[in-house]
């Protein structure tokens, strides 16, 4: 019976926690690699789901797949993160892609979500939030 619970404990949780580290000290290889022994990764449980599709996500960026990035972000925003800041970088993260990638009215629409959390998250997000809804505001008058 235990061997049959660290097997599920396994697919449940993942690697995350080995990936996790390896992002934070930037090993982005190290990072792909623990990331990718995770075989199913919508096995994951749905805090872990999110997480590893931020971590995904940053991953990406760093490799400068922005599709990519924009993608897990998008997955990792559908799933509660470990706090409401890390789901409003989320969040932020699509629309900033998004305006990078000309598609406008996405990106309005992510800022827009982002409006709920605004006395939520910490004064450096605001100012991103606040940043990028300028640029977009500007590019609308293009």
């Amino acid at each position: 019976m235990m061997i049959i619970l660290l097997i599920w404990d396994y697919f449940r949780q993942g690697t995350l926690v080995v990936a996790s580290k390896h992002f934070h000290v930037k090993d982005y290889d190290k990072t792909a690699a623990s990331l990718n022994e995770i075989m199913k990764p919508e096995w994951l449980s749905k805090n872990r789901r999110g997480y590893y599709e931020f971590i995904y996500g940053g991953l990406c960026l760093q490799r400068q797949d922005f599709e990519g990035a924009e993608m897990h972000y998008e997955i990792a925003a559908q799933y509660p993160l470990r706090s409401v800041n890390d789901h409003v970088a989320a969040l932020v993260s699509v629309a900033n892609i998004s305006i990078r990638r000309g598609n406008f009215e996405k990106a309005k629409a992510y800022l827009q979500l982002t409006e709920q959390y605004k006395e939520k998250v910490t004064a450096k997000m605001r100012e991103v939030i606040s940043r990028l809804q300028q640029e977009l505001q500007k590019e609308s008058r293009q």
